[in-house]
């Protein structure tokens, strides 16, 4: 990847930056690192034990709600493709928003993805040391939150590629695990399990507790806020691509991958553990829901076999989560919007600063998970909350626009396109913007979606407010300039006036 200086601020509000400009980034991904980020690199614990909270509140139908998440998931992934395979960079839709709907929405929706993914780390380092601590008792849960943060920054210090290397074979692990769960499940679902004397239960569950809505059909809503969030992080592979060495076919396999990767991975996985264990049954939430199918088969320590696989996805999460927010960082400070040391790389290609910056918040808000965990990091995990919706519909509304940009700039970079185009693109917003306004109505959403909804509002002002200052600072020269100009041409006047004089005596 060539080396190319930040756009000045006149050259971005003209028109977009060159595709690939990602300053001194080096294209250390290679194709197999990437694919496997595409496939696994966010699954984070919330598949393997927060998804019996989902199937406990809204029973079976909780596979339509993953199916509703999935399907707009899809959509906003092609969306997000057709631009990245175009103009791929290391801020994706931050950078795409900046060129398409002015600079306060790529200033916005930065910080907050940001935002987001640094209270993640905390969530994931937490998550972590309490299974390392189940194990090593002696040494306290902060130390081993302290000691994984530590790992995985030196790792994505060390190099770009030393980061998609650890995530090739986290991601590896969770992609393993989740496919062999699924063909055991499917085999002990049809009674086709060697060595196993559970009876078959086929497909009985899913209507012999109560019928497949057992609490109603609003409980599909109800489901579909419980697991939009474990879709976040889908787009993570845009802003890797920047950094890979075929950048067009990383984002075009990604995009193309991700129906697959939905039916597998979640209705899947899911299905399974509803064929296997009724809705109702009290395990599900106590051990999670992977925990108690294994049971029900009969896999034996299926507890501690499912402890090792959620930290490894833990770890994955966060190194993933790391490398995410320090990426925005870099491209915030590449286009003026955050400190210019976070837009230096070193001499390995790494943005040194906007990965310290983004792990010294990370731990702040681990110190806040252990010294004020119901009060200030409760404050910052709600005022995230809704982040990933409003990425969405950011990512709709700028591919609304970017669309004829590309078209109008380079249409032969126009190699993936959005199926439907304006009429699912309108559809997706109308869809996000439904999901925000029943969370409105639902006790455990209202408090995420106002909070995330103050942080918003907090950062777009800030944003316009820096707009309107710069435009004034900009446009402060300009008009001195052409005073003088003005005055330097009245001045001239009349020695060319003398000089026409003697020209006609």
């Amino acid at each position: 990847m060539t080396s190319q200086t930040t756009p000045t601020r006149h050259d971005r509000s003209d028109g977009p930056a060159p595709a690939n400009s990602s300053g001194g980034l080096q294209a250390g991904l290679k194709n197999r690192h990437l694919s496997m980020i595409a496939i696994g690199g966010v699954i984070g614990a919330g598949l393997f034990v927060g998804s019996g909270t989902g199937i406990a509140a809204a029973g079976p139908s909780i596979l339509i709600s993953y199916a509703l998440v999935g399907l707009m998931v899809v959509f906003v992934m092609r969306m997000l493709g057709e631009m990245a395979a175009a103009r791929p960079t290391s801020g994706s839709f931050s950078t795409y928003a900046d060129q398409a709907l002015g600079r306060w929405a790529g200033f916005s929706i930065g910080w907050l993805y940001w935002f987001f993914w640094v209270v993640v780390l905390a969530v994931e380092a937490t998550a972590g040391a309490k299974i390392l601590e189940g194990w090593v008792p002696g040494i306290p849960q902060w130390a081993w939150a302290l000691i994984v943060m530590v790992v995985l920054t030196a790792t994505n210090l060390v190099s770009v590629g030393s980061y998609g290397e650890f995530e090739f074979w986290f991601a590896g692990i969770k992609v393993v695990a989740i496919a062999a769960f699924v063909v055991v499940g499917l085999l002990a679902v049809f009674g086709l399990l060697p060595g196993s004397d559970a009876p078959a239960p086929g497909f009985a569950h899913l209507t012999d507790s109560g019928g497949f809505f057992p609490v109603g059909v609003g409980a599909i809503l109800t489901g579909v806020l419980m697991v939009v969030f474990s879709f976040m992080g889908s787009e993570i592979v845009t802003l890797a691509a920047g950094e890979s060495e075929d950048p067009q076919r990383a984002v075009r396999q990604a995009t193309n991958s991700v129906i697959w990767r939905i039916a597998v991975f979640y209705l899947g996985s899911i299905l399974v553990v509803l064929c296997l264990v009724p809705w109702n049954d009290p395990s599900l939430v106590k051990d999670g829901s992977y925990v108690a199918a294994l049971n029900v088969i009969g896999i034996p320590h299926a507890g501690q076999v499912m402890n090792v696989i959620v930290l490894t996805a833990v770890l994955s999460c966060l190194n993933s989560g790391l490398y995410t927010a320090s990426r925005m960082a870099f491209s915030l400070g590449e286009r003026g919007d955050a400190p210019k040391a976070f837009a230096r790389v070193n001499k390995r290609g790494v943005p040194q600063a906007a990965i310290l910056s983004s792990v010294v918040f990370g731990f702040v808000a681990v110190f806040f998970n252990y010294q004020w965990p119901d009060t200030v990091f409760q404050f910052l995990l709600n005022s995230s909350g809704a982040v990933a919706l409003f990425v969405w519909l950011v990512i709709c509304f700028t591919q609304l626009r970017m669309r004829g940009i590309i078209l109008r700039e380079s249409p032969e970079k126009l190699v993936v396109r959005m199926w439907l185009f304006p009429y699912l693109t309108w559809a997706t917003i109308a869809m996000i913007s439904f999901v925000l306004v029943y969370m409105l109505t639902d006790d455990s959403g209202r408090e995420q979606v106002l909070l995330s909804l103050l942080v918003a509002a907090l950062v777009v002002a800030i944003a316009l407010v820096r707009d309107v200052r710069q435009r004034k600072a900009a446009g402060a020269p300009q008009v001195v300039n052409a005073v003088n100009a003005a005055g330097a041409v009245n001045a001239a006047e009349p020695a060319t006036g003398g000089a026409a004089q003697e020209a006609r005596t």
